[in-house]
């Protein structure tokens, strides 16, 4: 099992620059739209590790005003 990282989300919206840092086990370009979209309240958080939800894409993101999503550890 592997050990959660810190991982910071860089994003913007609607023009306005937004960051959060966020514990996760993997990250990539598809969980940073996806925690980016949850942060700015468009996204669902699941309410347990294991529960499945539909992760929102970029392009959808991109239709309610988050661009420029980037992370880092």
């Amino acid at each position: 099992m592997p050990n959660p990282q810190l991982y910071t989300i860089e994003y913007q919206l609607h023009g306005q620059p937004r960051q959060f840092i966020i514990r996760l086990e993997h990250m990539d370009n598809a969980e940073a739209w996806h925690w980016a979209s949850c942060d700015a309240g468009l996204g669902i958080i699941p309410k347990f590790g294991r529960e499945r939800i539909r992760k929102v894409s970029r392009p959808m993101a991109e239709r309610y005003g988050i661009t420029e999503v980037r992370w880092r550890v």
